[in-house]
């Protein structure tokens, strides 16, 4: 079949039937991202060592998948699916394989691999490494820097003031328990996180707006989720599919045969992340490779497991694993351990039967049920035809004892501390057309929009706050409104501390009255524009601030680790601020106005630079990732950034295992339902191929903030 592209190179295909929709996208993603979908399949079977390379690297990220066995019980999960969607699946695979049958990348012959044919199995695989590396882990990782932090000493009150959301779970039983575990892995290894074939989506912006506030007198949805933008090709894949009744415009996910963010003729619908905690860990008391419950031990179940290396000897590993998840460390040596459970890992067939419902909602209602029935944790704002506007939290909330959160690990030989299912969608946090007229999402605490709190701790919401000043602002909002809203890099972050700061500097004219870089940074107009000194100045300030502040307790080497090094300031931030925004806290050495003060003097002589010469990133292709040499164009090198960790227009940019990677809208799409479309730009192009001529097409029209029209 000849893929018919409109002129940006964008798929769009007419089909006769429902089941066509999906061999063709099937298709489309075969031919355009075949690159992409085969090497995520070989990441998640931990494969990598046995099909591309043997580096030590790869070893460790095979580790790591074998480890969570994303392939566990995935054949059971297939019998689940509905009779409909079974053959809605089977007909993307068939897609698939007709390309892959004729033609698949030639970089796979470089390394001697010849795909096998692609598998319903292999699209559930697809869906549980992406829910997991895409939106888990970094719960994971701030869990396990709270038991370092334990381990470390730091006493129970500065705990509760950098963790207020679960303040009154911490108690001194609980942290002397927490300090006899024995961590093996302190955080998950950052040769896998930071790998950038494995999508990534931790920040996002989504807001909904309706009729009652535009211009057209009906709803627009507008979303940009903020992932990995540091890649080739993008993470999404857009395509337009039309039957003679409906039609979906949808960006996808390679390799999952559903239409993740999009439009059809009833519905629109949009995604961020909710920080949901879908991660338990609990503490076991082990000897002699078994744990204890009640009064008895019992023996852990042992899964073997060998990675085949190319031209290596093979490697063995054995994991050990009970009801409640996979042991960190060995327990033929006694003591206390932690065993950690993500709730969907032994998910799929529940997201992929109701994702496929999606196409053929009529309304809101429809939406938020599919929708919220999806395994992994998104929040979702959905407009339709007929006017409304709603949000709705999706996931695999667990039901825990009373008073606990999930943040903190519980011992395991205590069954009452073991969850009791889940709830259900309608429980989580949901609302439906809000009196304000709009509802907006960028991974800030919504729990109080359900009958439940999943959320324990969560990014900081001043880009919820600055969306919501603007929409505030407005009436007869346009999509050229919500056009250059995504593109805003005013940070309320930096205005809040801009307030603390200022009088400081009025009242030590002595220090700061001649110096420039003061100048500079007392006239900011707090955006992060590309040829913005102030926002160059206040970075430098407010790194200056966490090394002073928590590197006086932490130690130097803890702070380089997470400013330098790690995410997890990146994720959640809002928990520092917390602490430097205070008039006094545990955490202050001496009075906050002497800290800052310091800080600021630490600006006095540095050279000055604009925020779009640091502040950059290299777009880089995944498989030979930056290794070619610049002239072959696999890799697009050194684009400015505009935008910061707060602002809504994101433009994170750092280092995390010596990996560079970003948090930046990579795709945006604004849908107004006066129109039969949607309006839509992505950092990259339709196809993985270097050579086509839709490799990077989009870029340019990314960079510059210029939207394409699809329909």
């Amino acid at each position: 079949m000849e893929i018919k592209r409109d002129k940006f190179g964008i798929p769009n295909i007419f089909v006769e039937k429902e089941t066509d929709l999906y061999k063709n996208l099937g298709i489309c993603h075969a031919t355009d991202r075949a690159l992409q979908i085969l090497l995520m399949r070989i990441l998640g079977k931990g494969k990598a060592s046995e099909l591309l390379e043997s580096s030590e690297e790869l070893l460790e990220i095979d580790k790591f998948f074998r480890k969570m066995n994303f392939l566990g019980n995935i054949k059971e999960e297939v019998l689940k699916l509905d009779n409909i969607t079974k053959e809605n699946c089977q007909a993307y695979c068939d897609g698939i394989n007709e390309i892959l049958s004729k033609k698949y990348p030639w970089e796979f012959k470089l390394v001697g691999y010849k795909p096998e044919k692609w598998t319903i199995e292999d699209s559930i695989l697809i869906s549980r490494i992406t829910g997991y590396i895409t939106l888990a882990q970094s719960q994971y990782e701030i869990e396990r820097l709270f038991i370092q932090f334990v381990q470390k000493n730091i006493d129970i009150s500065k705990l509760k003031e950098l963790f207020p959301n679960i303040a009154d779970e911490i108690t001194q039983e609980k942290l002397e328990l927490i300090k006899k575990v024995k961590i093996s892995e302190q955080i998950i290894p950052q040769s896998v996180k930071w790998n950038n074939i494995i999508p990534k989506m931790i920040a996002s912006n989504n807001w909904v707006i309706s009729g009652t506030k535009t211009k057209s007198g009906k709803p627009i949805l507008a979303n940009d989720p903020h992932l990995e933008t540091n890649r080739l090709p993008n993470i999404w894949y857009e395509i337009v599919l039309k039957t003679k009744d409906n039609y979906v415009i949808s960006s996808t996910m390679p390799g999952l045969p559903g239409f993740l963010l999009g439009r059809t003729q009833n519905l629109a619908w949009g995604a961020t992340y909710t920080f949901m905690d879908s991660v338990d860990s609990w503490i076991e008391d082990c000897k002699s490779g078994k744990y204890l419950r009640d009064s008895e031990y019992l023996k852990f179940n042992e899964r073997k497991e060998v990675i085949k290396r190319k031209k290596k000897a093979n490697y063995q590993i054995t994991f050990y694993e009970n009801e409640l998840g996979v042991l960190d460390g060995n327990p033929y040596e006694t003591g206390f351990y932690l065993v950690t459970k993500w709730f969907p890992i032994f998910s799929g067939s529940k997201s992929i039967n109701n994702i496929q419902k999606i196409f053929n909602a009529i309304d809101i209602n429809q939406g938020m049920e599919y929708l919220g029935n999806l395994e992994t944790s998104w929040n979702w704002v959905l407009a339709d035809a007929q006017g409304n506007i709603a949000y709705q939290m999706s996931g695999m909330c667990p039901k825990r004892k009373e008073n606990t959160s999930g943040f903190l690990p519980l011992v395991a030989w205590d069954k009452e501390n073991h969850i009791k299912g889940f709830y259900e969608y309608d429980e989580l946090p949901r609302c439906i057309n809000p009196k304000e007229g709009f509802f907006i999402t960028a991974n800030n605490n919504l729990n109080k929009y359900g009958k439940i709190s999943p959320i324990n701790i969560c990014m900081a919401d001043y880009r919820e706050k600055r969306i919501k000043e603007v929409l505030e602002k407005k009436q007869n909002i346009t999509k050229e409104d919500c056009f250059e809203l995504h593109y805003d890099t005013y940070s309320i972050q930096a205005e809040k501390f801009m307030k603390l700061i200022k009088p400081i500097l009025e009242n030590n004219l002595d220090l700061f009255k001649t110096n420039k870089n003061i100048d500079i940074l007392k006239n900011w107009n707090l955006k992060y524009d590309l040829d913005s000194e102030g926002a160059f100045l206040f970075e430098l300030f407010y790194k200056e601030l966490i090394a002073n502040v928590f590197g006086h307790f932490l130690g130097k080497d803890v702070i380089k680790f997470l400013l330098e090094d790690s995410g997890i300031i990146i994720d959640f931030y809002d928990n520092f601020d917390n602490i430097f925004l205070s008039e006094s806290s545990e955490w202050f050495y001496k009075d906050r106005d002497e800290i800052y003060k310091d800080c600021l003097v630490f600006l006095l002589d540095k050279n000055v630079k604009k925020w779009g010469e640091i502040n950059k990133i290299n777009l880089t292709n995944i498989f030979f990732n930056g290794k070619l040499p610049e002239f072959l164009g696999f890799d697009k090198k050194d684009l400015s950034i505009k935008g910061g960790r707060a602002t809504v227009h994101q433009g994170q940019i750092y280092k995390s295992g010596g990996r560079t990677t970003s948090f930046i809208g990579s795709f945006k799409m604004v849908t107004d339902f006066s129109e039969n479309g949607v309006h839509t730009n992505m950092a990259g192009g339709s196809s993985d191929r270097r050579f086509s001529e839709y490799y990077i097409s989009g870029l340019k029209d990314w960079q510059k903030g210029t939207y394409k029209f699809l329909s």
